[in-house]
């Protein structure tokens, strides 16, 4: 811009009221073109600094807020010492006052004016400078004053001042020039926003958005009828999202009414039901990048014009047959790599009566009903010695099947020793025979004696339903217990073996049939190059030998997080588009990469449900995949670019999730007992509502939990992270399992306070916490060292032990030295020193120091090493020159350093300044 005048000198002065209205000044050209009009520097006799949310200076051209202190910052409010408290702060002795202004400064040391730290806000995660999206606005030429709100914390509000816009053009403009999460949900077109005497714009006069739900959730004005096809979609969407609204806008995205990552994956296993098809033929990536109800009926569109359907899987009314890919995993790992002492495969529920009475008869009925309807409880794994080969065989016992009971306790630790018993007994199960189903009913002592009969199952009787991890896998729980609840609640009676229902031994033909060259391929490429013998330099306290057995003995450690970061993860895995899974795996990689000390190529395995297909959902068996995820990480990549990174990989890898990892093995010709990437594994889970609690008939069992679980270590480092949506608290956790084989106990806790500690730099709102800028900051920046361990080193290496000697005999060159300052000089006659040792940095353009850290590290230094605070003097008494350190009960007699701040213009001043410093005798 033009200032328009040059016949006089114009300044551009800056400062509140508690500053003594003006600390700054800047003298304007008025005779050159301007693009921002800064303001300037700080007056004789004022500071000014410029600090981030953290209290830390900030460097050139970074934003921070302003804080001003010199000799005309006020006292404080009269009779209003909180809001005083509020706005003053103590810095290296010194009153500032804490403007509440943002501001920059560039590389001429001026400040430019950014706005108001008071109209910056946090929504779903991310930080919001209102100014920012308002200067936006403001470049559109017909508005001539805006003003930006937050508003019912979910949304932003845009008030614009024009006469010639509509809220279409408004949205575009913004879409053009703004990240998503900086556009205003709603924009309110006035002929004048209100002011107030002072002329600024009165907020509290602002119309407010009082608008319908379904008003909110159109993102745009667009009238265009939703055609029938779409109307499908629409109804798809109001029933994943729970919503009854009538018109959700066709180019409304997902993220945007409500829906996050989980919802979406719902989304799409609902559009995969009703529209026929499998991941193969149209993957969930296409859908998440393009998340709009018009985008999401172009695709669907496709899979109903091209008539493609997807070929399904039939029963093949077979009772024998090859194991499933996942059976003979789980097979052979329990055969190979464990000993035979432990069982590590036991699947254990306890379930304690709360309430009511539970029919025995009606309780075995029921399960054998379930074992009769899911042949997978029933069938038998039966290894050919002569061939090598592993055939599955249904067998009947489930007409025969009864429920254990002969175990009484009388109290918690009686009841804990029992859980934990049936958990390792390796003979609970015996795969030859079909036996992978156990139950058991644990007598509380109090019942026996008011149970006629054993007729009844009473108040705090335990309940054990116990499964060969062969036969079933996380998903299965479900099932199962939805068909346990149904066969007792209706006296349901087992009937002959229904023939069309697809088996899980139907499933273990149809995966062998897939048609795998693509993905065989695919997994390749994912580990050419990778060297599997390579183990993550992990901090074990001992080696295992290669002969051992590993002894499933685990030491383990759990942290939950509170409301906030719980949130704040969540917040931010729906803002960038991701799973709970693929963040959470993404924090892990930047765990791993800080661990081992920068390994870059990094391989841990990942558990997948793989049930891809829609028949599979409600069949029980052990459907699990567990795959390599593979990443090659950048040390410069910001957190936020590893998310984007993993994000790819983890949705390029679903559809390949159903490749065998017999198949990965054997197609690089890697041995399966030399595979790193097998002992470092990953998982996530969300548990349902009912997860915890089971309800038959009149009876109420709920899930029995000890301090202390019963756990078996089936990996060297096991990672899982468990969300629990209907917790008051905690609701995000995470478990993280060692092998006690090569982790103490300890160690382990140590790791997991660590991760812990990543999780707070992420997430935490917490001003004390040293956050991690996710955008820009670099994965290698994140601190693996814990606060207090920090405090702890500053206070070994920079703080001199007390019973180190203070005062000694000088060395002979320090009395040389003494002895020629006074022996080479006259004493009458002014003197100049010769052993000053002057050093001369000069911050480099762009940057700034921190006069605060300046003194905070001069500080360390000088009290590690006690030279920098040795005093010399003459000792008449015994004729010797002593040296004695300045201790800090000597503080209040000597200076330890001190900092003197010199104003130069020129480089002829400050050559002046290093030569008076350099002969200065004082």
């Amino acid at each position: 811009m033009k200032i328009g005048i040059t016949s006089c000198i114009v300044w551009n002065m800056y400062g509140p009221a508690e500053a003594t209205i003006d600390c700054t000044v800047h003298c304007i050209n008025v005779t050159s073109s301007i693009q921002s009009i800064p303001i300037g520097k700080p007056l004789s006799n004022y500071r000014c600094m410029i600090l981030n949310e953290y209290l830390q200076s900030s460097t050139t051209a970074q934003e921070g807020e302003l804080f001003v202190g010199g000799a005309g910052v006020f006292a404080g409010y009269l009779e209003r010492d909180d809001l005083t408290a509020k706005a003053l702060l103590e810095i290296d002795g010194e009153l500032f006052y804490r403007t509440g202004d943002l501001v920059k400064m560039d590389n001429n040391g001026l400040l430019h004016y950014q706005g108001r730290k008071d109209h910056q806000i946090k929504l779903h995660g991310q930080r919001i400078e209102l100014g920012e999206i308002e200067r936006c606005l403001l470049n559109i030429t017909s508005i001539s004053a805006c003003v930006v709100i937050q508003w019912n914390a979910d949304y932003l509000v845009a008030y614009v001042q024009s006469s010639d816009i509509n809220e279409q053009e408004l949205r575009e403009h913004c879409q053009s020039h703004l990240p998503p999460h900086m556009i205003p949900s709603i924009f309110i077109i006035l002929d004048k926003l209100p002011l107030n005497p002072n002329g600024k714009v009165d907020r509290k006069l602002l119309p407010s958005p009082e608008l319908s739900v379904s008003t909110l959730l159109s993102s745009d004005n667009s009238d265009t009828p939703l055609n029938k096809f779409e109307e499908r979609i629409h109804t798809i969407w109001c029933q994943v999202l729970l919503c009854n609204e009538n018109h959700i806008s066709r180019t409304t995205s997902f993220f945007s009414v409500g829906g996050h990552s989980l919802l979406f994956i719902q989304l799409y296993h609902h559009y995969q039901s009703v529209f026929n098809f499998d991941s193969h033929i149209l993957s969930i990536a296409p859908f998440l990048q393009q998340p709009t109800i018009c985008q999401h009926s172009q695709l669907l569109q496709t899979v109903v014009m091209n008539n493609i359907k997807v070929t399904q899987w039939y029963t093949l009314h077979i009772n024998e047959g090859i194991v499933s890919f996942a059976q003979e995993r789980i097979f052979l790992d329990e055969q190979v790599r464990f000993s035979s002492d432990i069982a590590i495969y036991n699947e254990l529920f306890t379930l304690q009566v709360v309430q009511g009475l539970l029919s025995f008869s009606r309780l075995l009925q029921a399960f054998r009903y379930v074992l009769n309807k899911h042949k997978i409880l029933r069938t038998s794994l039966i290894f050919n010695n002569d061939n090598n080969s592993l055939k599955q065989c249904i067998t009947d016992i489930h007409k025969t099947f009864t429920i254990t009971m002969n175990q009484t306790f009388e109290n918690e630790n009686e009841l804990r020793d029992i859980i934990y018993q049936t958990t390792i007994n390796p003979h609970l199960f015996d795969l030859s025979t079909g036996h992978v189903f156990y139950t058991e009913i644990v007598r509380h002592g109090t019942s026996l004696n008011e149970n006629d009969n054993n007729k009844f199952i009473t108040s705090f009787d335990v309940l054990l339903i116990a499964f060969h991890h062969a036969a079933f896998d996380r998903s299965s729980r479900s099932i199962f217990f939805n068909d346990l609840c149904l066969a007792y609640n209706t006296n349901a009676i087992s009937i002959e073996d229904d023939n069309e229902s697809l088996q899980y031994m139907d499933y273990s033909i149809h995966e062998r049939l897939i048609n795998m060259t693509t993905s065989r391929e695919f997994w390749y490429l994912q580990l050419e190059g990778y060297n599997s013998e390579s183990r993550l330099s992990l901090p074990i306290d001992r080696h295992r030998s290669s002969n051992d057995n590993r002894s499933s003995s685990a030491s383990a450690t759990q942290i939950s997080f509170d409301n906030e970061i719980s949130q704040s993860f969540l917040d931010y895995a729906s803002i960038h588009h991701v799973t709970p899974f693929q963040l959470g795996l993404s924090i892990l990689y930047a765990f791993l990469f800080k661990l081992t000390y920068g390994e870059n190529d990094l391989c841990i395995s990942c558990l997948n449900a793989n049930r891809h297909k829609t028949e599979l959902q409600n069949i029980m068996g052990m459907f699990v995949s567990t795959l390599p995820y593979r990443i090659q990480i950048d040390r410069h990549w910001s957190f936020d670019e590893l998310v984007k990174y993993v994000r790819e990989e983890c949705l390029s890898i679903l559809e390949h999730s159903h490749y065998p990892l017999q198949h990965i093995l054997a197609n690089l010709h890697i041995n399966q007992s030399n595979i790193s990437f097998l002992e470092a594994v990953y998982d996530f889970i969300t548990l349902s509502s009912q997860s915890d609690e089971l309800s038959l008939d009149d009876a109420s069992l709920k899930q029995v939990s000890f301090k202390q679980s019963f756990e078996v270590a089936k990996f060297d480092f096991m990672l899982m992270f468990v969300y629990n949506p209907v917790l008051e608290n905690n609701r995000l956790s995470f478990r993280l399992t060692c092998s006690h084989d090569l982790f103490d106990e300890i160690t382990v806790t140590n790791i997991g306070r660590r991760l812990e500690y990543c999780f707070q730099q992420l997430f935490s709102l917490n001003e004390n916490t040293n956050l991690t800028d996710t955008c820009f900051t670099s994965v290698s920046k994140f601190h693996l060292i814990l606060p207090e361990e920090t405090q702890e080193m500053e206070h070994i290496i920079f703080c001199r032990q007390r019973h180190i000697m203070n005062e000694a005999p000088t060395s002979f060159a320090q009395a040389r030295i003494w002895l020629a300052e006074r022996n080479r000089f006259d004493p009458d006659k002014p003197q100049i020193a010769i052993y000053n040792m002057p050093f001369v940095y000069r911050v480099q353009p762009g940057h700034n120091l921190s006069i605060k850290q300046l003194r905070h590290a001069l500080q360390l230094t000088v009290n590690k090493h006690p030279l920098l605070h040795t005093s010399l003097h003459f000792d008449t008494v015994t004729n010797l020159l002593m040296q004695r350190v300045i201790t800090h009960e000597d503080k209040h007699k000597h200076n330890m350093f001190s900092i003197i701040e010199t104003i130069y213009q020129t480089d002829e001043q400050l050559n002046q300044i290093l030569h008076d410093e350099k002969r200065n005798p004082q």
